[in-house]
């Protein structure tokens, strides 16, 4: 069965069908050659009961707070204090891309509107420094990858539904773990930075990291809200997403008064148009789920492994290189709904920590976003900086390979992803 589905779905993708056509197309034949017993209508209740989730509500309230501030100053905030406490280094603008993102991303959990927001701020002042068009523009859409990983993240919110791990615990992990990934591209900027002789800048002083600082108050105010109220214990993930548009939309409004009645119905709507993209694809990524899992994929899989003699190392070694394939030709999202069903009962039945094994399939979702030939990120760039996707391509591989290497320590080395959880939560 289980070939007969990934052959569909191959096919599918070929003749160049929309990703939750290849999902819903693929469930819906799988019920009728192999399940033509279970009612129609059971498919529909599948499809609305498995997005029937309070959890999941996160979600459009976090694009809508992320859209907000992409529109508005929060974002070009965030930047100009990273860019006072970093700037001065050796490549300092390639480390306020990476600072930036990841204060962007603490407050807005997606790649996309991080590049979005991020990219026509940072791309002329680093190309004005010295660096190169295509290691600018690799550095911007590969930073942009730690907003997936520094809570709150999207990405982790989904996980945690499919596998009812708790979010709190994974955003605590991909704290850890996005910092990893940050340093290992700032290792990389430094060496780019030497390699074409760019020089540290004057060190701002402390009067002018405090302006920066005083500046982006109301800014930093999301992040400490979102990170603070689920960690103490005062907000559920989603209740902190509720809090976040409020927040934003009264910093963005009232306090910065950037945003007008237009604009913000123009954002309402742009918000509204990624959340109906999400869902869609969650609906019909549950309906094969759940065939996959009436067809008992997951103990075929284990039965396999243990046929073969194959442990946890084994295992992680197939689960990156199905996730690295998968990330080249699918998009993230619909990765993450394909392969978690069918590999998470394997992953828990052979002791791997569910926190550690959510960084595992983060960090590869986030890899896939700047996978060639089909990384989102990369079309978001090439359509945000009005730049040739090839010339993006050729800047990403340096990014690839560092992503690579943290993403081999990080499967390897479980410690990393859950010594913050344990430090927080026992």
């Amino acid at each position: 069965m289980i070939v007969l589905v990934i052959g569909l779905a191959i096919l599918l993708l070929v003749l160049g069908f929309e990703m939750f056509l290849v999902l819903g197309v693929s469930a819906i034949a799988t019920k009728e050659a192999f399940y033509a017993a279970i009612p129609d209508p059971a498919l529909v209740q599948k499809l609305i009961g498995g997005i029937n989730h309070t959890t999941l509500l996160a979600i459009p309230f976090f694009i809508f707070a992320a859209q907000l501030m992409g529109s508005g100053q929060i974002a070009s905030r965030l930047v100009g204090l990273a860019r006072a406490f970093v700037g001065h280094t050796s490549g300092g603008i390639g480390h306020t891309a990476i600072g930036g993102a990841m204060a962007f991303g603490s407050v807005s959990g997606s790649a996309p509107a991080t590049v979005a927001a991020l990219g026509r701020m940072i791309y002329p002042e680093m190309r004005a420094s010295g660096f190169s068009q295509k290691f600018s523009l690799g550095l911007i859409v590969s930073s942009a990858e730690t907003a997936l990983l520094i809570p709150p993240s999207i990405t982790f919110i989904v996980y945690g539904w499919m596998t009812g791990s708790s979010i709190a615990r994974l955003f605590a992990g991909g704290l850890a773990v996005g910092l990893v990934l940050g340093l290992a591209f700032a290792v990389l900027v430094m060496i780019e930075a030497k390699r074409s002789g760019i020089r540290a800048t004057e060190r701002t002083s402390s009067r002018e990291r405090l302006q920066a600082l005083i500046a982006a108050g109301w800014a930093l105010g999301m992040p400490a809200i979102i990170i603070g109220g689920i960690y103490s214990g005062t907000f559920t993930p989603t209740e902190a997403a509720v809090v976040s548009v409020v927040y934003a939309i009264f910093v963005e409004t009232v306090v910065y008064r950037d945003l007008g009645f237009g604009k913000l119905c123009e954002v309402t709507e742009q918000a509204a148009v990624s959340t109906a993209i999400i869902f869609i694809l969650l609906a019909f990524g549950g309906l094969l789920s759940f065939f996959v899992t009436l067809a008992q994929v997951p103990t075929q899989i284990s039965q396999f492994l243990a046929l073969i003699d194959a442990g946890p190392i084994t295992f992680l070694l197939v689960v990156n290189v199905c996730f690295l394939i998968a990330g080249m030709f699918i998009d993230p999202n619909s990765a993450l709904l394909i392969l978690v069903p069918p590999l998470f009962p394997v992953a828990t039945a052979l002791g791997i920590d569910p926190i550690h094994f959510g960084m595992i399939v983060t960090l590869n979702i986030s890899l896939g976003m700047i996978t060639p030939p089909f990384g989102l990120d990369i079309f978001v760039a090439s359509s945000t900086l009005g730049k040739p996707v090839m010339s993006i391509i050729q800047g990403v591989w340096p990014f690839i390979g560092a992503n690579l290497v943290v993403l081999l320590i990080v499967t390897y080395v479980p410690e990393i992803s859950l010594f913050i959880p344990n430090l927080i939560f026992g």
